[in-house]
Formats: C-alpha cells, sequence, structure tokens
C-alpha cells in the first residue's frame, strides 16, 4: 500500500487538509446528538469517531462501489493464504444480510468486503455492531448505527475513557525500535534522550512513534489509547491521521 509506505507529511496531507476538515465539522454537527450519546454509553469521543470515519470513508462519502458479494467471493478463492479468513467473513456476510432483511446481492463496499460509513468486515459486524439508532435493525450505511458501532468497537478493544492517546517527545533516539508495537519504560526513553512535551497522564510505559516529516523525523509517546487507535488498523500513521484528524476538526468546529 503506497500511502502506508510513504512518509508521514505526505500521508497527513492525504486527510488533514481545509475541506476535509470542513466536512468533518458539518458530519460531527450533522450527527451531534448521536456522538454525544456514544460518548456516554461507550466512553468514546466525538474526535475519535469523527476521524474515524472521516479517514475510512470521508464521512460517508467513499463507502465503496463493489459488491460485497463479489468481493469476498473472489479473495476466497484467489488467495489461498486467506481462504479460510475470507470463506469465514463470507458466511459471516450471508448470515448478516438474512438477519437484517438485506438482498445479499445488492450491498456496495469496499473491494477487500468493508462495508458502511466505518468499513466494517462482516466479523467486526458480528461481534461490535449495534442498533444505535433504535429502529431494531443494524445497519452500517445509517450513520447514527456506524457511530455507535464504531464507539463500541473501540470500548471492546479497550479504549480509556478521558485517557490521553500520544504526548510529542523532545530529543531524538533514532537507535531505539519504533512503532507502535514497541513498548519502553519511560525511564529508558529518557536515557536514550527522549522526553516528554507534557504530562503522560501518569504512564509509566509508552510505545516510540517516529515520524518522517521530510526534513527529519519527529518523535511522540504512544499511549494505551493511541495502541487501541491500531486495532481498527494496524498502522501507526493511520492512527495518527485518525487522532489528528479528529482533534483537528474539533478544534475547527470550537471556533464556528
Amino acid at each position: 500500500d503506497y500511502l502506508q509506505q510513504c512518509p508521514w507529511n505526505r500521508y497527513r496531507k492525504q486527510f488533514i487538509t481545509p475541506d476535509n476538515v470542513q466536512n468533518g465539522v458539518n458530519f460531527w454537527n450533522q450527527h451531534q446528538e448521536a456522538l454525544q450519546r456514544a460518548y456516554e454509553v461507550y466512553g468514546v469521543p466525538p474526535e475519535i469517531i469523527v476521524g474515524i470515519i472521516g479517514v475510512e470513508t470521508r464521512w460517508g462519502r467513499v463507502m465503496g462501489k463493489t459488491r460485497i458479494i463479489d468481493a469476498l467471493a473472489t479473495l476466497s478463492f484467489a488467495y489461498p493464504r486467506r481462504a479460510e479468513y475470507f470463506s469465514g467473513e463470507l458466511e459471516t456476510f450471508l448470515l448478516m444480510a438474512r438477519a437484517e432483511g438485506n438482498d445479499p446481492l445488492s450491498l456496495r463496499g469496499s473491494y477487500a468486503g468493508a462495508m458502511g460509513y466505518g468499513q466494517f468486515m462482516p466479523s467486526s459486524f458480528k461481534s461490535y455492531a449495534v442498533d444505535f439508532n433504535g429502529n431494531g435493525h443494524i445497519n452500517l450505511w445509517d450513520p447514527e448505527d456506524a457511530i455507535g458501532s464504531v464507539a463500541n468497537y473501540f470500548k471492546s478493544h479497550g479504549w480509556t475513557k478521558g485517557a490521553m492517546v500520544a504526548v510529542p517527545a523532545n530529543g531524538q533516539a533514532p537507535y531505539l525500535d519504533n512503532g507502535f508495537k514497541t513498548k519502553y519504560p519511560t525511564s529508558t526513553l529518557s536515557a536514550a534522550g527522549l522526553s516528554p512535551s507534557g504530562s503522560l497522564g501518569g504512564y509509566q510505559e509508552a510505545s516510540l512513534l517516529r515520524l518522517d516529516v521530510g526534513t527529519g523525523y519527529q518523535y511522540w509517546y504512544g499511549l494505551p489509547n493511541f495502541y487501541t487507535i491500531t486495532r481498527y488498523n494496524h498502522s501507526t500513521h493511520y492512527a495518527m491521521a485518525v487522532w489528528q484528524l479528529g482533534e483537528a476538526v474539533g478544534r475547527a468546529r470550537s471556533i464556528q
């Protein structure tokens, strides 16, 4: 995936643009009741949900045009290594369509079979999707159900209400392994020459995140809530884009 390989400054520009931020503000304003309710029920703030839906589908503008049944059937046969996974997803998708009264031939999504505003795979639908508008159906193409479902996904993957996500680091540590999978005692990071630019909220451990900004590297302390964002998509760039996009939308909204 080209985007995952490119430097952070270029990756960030794909998502954090004035137009995109304004579209995020519009989505938040349109769905503020559901976003507030999701925060009350699941403890996941609007910024994170808005960030996920923004990065995944630009708030519903790009939800995929591939017939899901075709995508999953093709992947089941074309990739022997992942055949078991995709045939399981296909079966779950067919059961979902039956339970919700949908025509399985008409539902469309990504070429990998991901669905709706939050691009849930069928297995995520089965485990985490919720009927958040109370109409008796779970519909990932309904923004309210998608908002509740994303919040439930985060809560189920360990999101801590009110806790921090990441803190910029002062200094450089080029010789330490970095990425969302790393975990260091903060004393080890200090010994390597790093210091947090603000409070770590009591955390004694952090992952070391290193972002290529074109002119050099930016280092961050990644906290458990940052790791939780990577449970949606296993990528440091992705999680940072979700978080920073949501924060940018929140800031823009507060001054409008």
